[in-house]
């Protein structure tokens, strides 16, 4: 039974930010320059030198770990699999297996000369700070909607056990 919940909550916590990152489309010029014709040189250059000058490859290192460690606070029966789901983030979520898409995503939503003046700006002073503390802020908001949710969670309870109570069995829409 320990096991079964382990198994779930890690699948759980592991499909979470995909399945909310789907509830809202990618923009549509981003989503088909994707996969649409191969970059040039130097277009694929400029997205991968704006990349770099973001600390992508350690943002998304450092997040990956905070996730991790997030999920084992909220719930520390998931240490038992942190190897496992460490492995899987590596594998499927590391920056090797995303750097190329990433260039793609990047590339399809701005232009070879765009991503040019954002890897400008990002190389200034304000940029660098922007850079800095973006991982930090970001981590604070998810942590902040994460408290909110939490604490009106019972809200939420209520209303499906009410709507739950009024609907005959099997009526599940």
């Amino acid at each position: 039974m320990k096991r079964t919940f382990l198994l779930l909550a890690a699948t759980t916590v592991l499909a979470l930010p995909a399945a909310l990152a789907q509830t809202t489309p990618p923009p549509a010029t981003a989503a088909t320059a994707a996969t649409a014709a191969p970059l040039s040189a130097s277009h694929r250059k400029a997205a991968e030198s704006l990349l770099a000058a973001t600390n992508s490859e350690q943002n998304l290192t450092l997040t990956i770990d905070r996730m991790l460690a997030g999920q084992i606070e909220q719930n520390p029966g998931m240490k038992a699999v942190e190897p496992e789901m460490r492995a899987y983030l590596t594998k499927y979520m590391s920056w090797a297996s995303l750097k190329d898409e990433m260039v793609q995503l990047y590339a399809g939503a701005f232009t070879e000369k765009e991503l040019k003046e954002l890897t400008k700006f990002y190389l200034t002073p304000i940029g660098r700070k922007t850079t800095e503390k973006l991982p930090q802020l970001t981590a604070a908001g998810m942590e902040l909607g994460q408290r909110r949710m939490q604490e009106h969670l019972p809200e939420l309870q209520q209303a499906i056990a009410e709507k739950m109570n009024k609907q005959p069995p099997g009526a599940a829409e």
